[in-house]
């Protein structure tokens, strides 16, 4: 069990160290001068030179790679002494650190991965993306709820009733949320709810978590404005909930020990309840946590149909103000939140299931 943990966490690092291959040399191969982005209109001869030497983008590729590399590394070589050193560690840049080893003018520190700071705001990218992690982690769990709840209680009178206009129109139903793509699903859900039926449902296509109250003027959660970038980010999901959960309790309704139940005179809802779809809810729930980190990856269109202030805004913001620091960083936490992810189902499928380990 240990090897196999630790060979899926090295396989993960193989992954982790491609994807911040390929998002540095895409984002810098990419046309366009950050530092004349930085400057605006007040650009000119020097100031662009010394904002392209403060940013090491006078320095070769390799070594810009290598810099990022060690960057975003915990364990990482620094120099202490020189101010005018490449490799030289800004407290200011990198934060606090523990200093392991001292070779000659060079130290190997252990300190928090650096993600640059934002050309635009000047702020940490670290600090953007943990404020806007939490409103997408909401978001995404919001929807994976909503479409695990509603998708096996739709799963279930779909398979009992197997062939009947009900099945037809659930199947229907899924084979239609599956199909469509989540930015015409928010247009459509934004439209419908928030303009033409909004006197009825009381509901905004722009909404904030955080509301005002007129009288004492404090901010609190308002959950309502949760509701329709959930429900839309939730069909994809929802739709696989429905299919896999239809399909594994049909395939646990024929076996043995249902017959054995039923033999035994238990209730036909006992039966299908604690027999039926105890056992048939093991690839629902490997498929929700798959799909977790997947809606996380995927809420960019929903997040900025309904501005709703998360990562997928801060992507977006980013690419209009051709801000990479934000751009490469928000892409990079969301690849390591979905390597994570996979690992853990790795992990459990292990544990439910020893044949894996093999």
């Amino acid at each position: 069990m240990i090897r196999f943990i630790v060979r899926r966490l090295f396989y993960g690092f193989l992954v982790l160290w491609g994807v911040v291959t390929v998002i540095f040399f895409l984002f810098n191969i990419l046309p366009g001068d950050p530092a004349r982005m930085l400057l605006g209109q007040r650009s000119d001869i020097s100031s662009v030179e010394a904002i392209t030497k403060d940013l090491g983008l006078d320095k070769p590729i390799a070594s810009q790679y290598f810099k990022y590399l060690n960057d975003l590394s915990p364990l990482s070589f620094h120099n202490f002494e020189n101010s005018e050193s490449y490799w030289y560690y800004n407290v200011q840049d990198y934060g606090g650190f523990v200093r392991l080893a001292s070779i000659s003018h060079t130290d190997i520190v252990l300190k928090a991965p650096y993600l640059r700071t934002s050309y635009q705001s000047k702020r940490h990218v670290s600090s953007i993306i943990a404020e806007a992690f939490p409103k997408t982690l909401l978001l995404a769990s919001a929807s994976i709820l909503l479409a695990m709840i509603l998708g096996i209680l739709l799963g279930i009178p779909a398979a009992l009733y197997k062939d009947s206009l009900l099945d037809r129109a659930i199947l229907i139903f899924s084979s239609f949320g599956m199909s469509i793509p989540s930015f015409f699903a928010a247009i459509i859900i934004a439209w419908l709810f928030a303009f033409v039926l909004a006197d009825y449902t009381g509901l905004q296509m722009f909404g904030s978590l955080y509301s005002v109250d007129d009288y004492t003027g404090e901010k609190y959660i308002d959950l309502k404005n949760l509701i329709l970038p959930a429900l839309t980010l939730g069909i994809r999901p929802l739709a696989i909930v429905v299919s896999l959960t239809r399909s594994s309790l049909l395939d646990a309704l024929s076996q043995d020990y249902i017959r054995t139940a039923k033999a035994k005179g238990l209730r036909g809802f006992h039966v299908v309840i604690s027999h039926g779809l105890r056992n048939a809810l093991n690839p629902v729930i490997t498929a929700i946590t798959g799909w977790f980190a997947s809606l996380m990856a995927g809420a960019v269109f929903v997040e900025y149909v309904f501005d709703w202030k998360g990562i997928g805004v801060v992507i977006v913001d980013a690419l209009e103000k051709y801000d990479l620091p934000v751009i490469m960083g928000s892409v990079l936490f969301i690849s390591v939140v979905l390597i994570l992810v996979n690992i853990f189902v790795d992990i459990i499928y292990s544990i439910l299931d020893p044949r894996v380990r093999l």
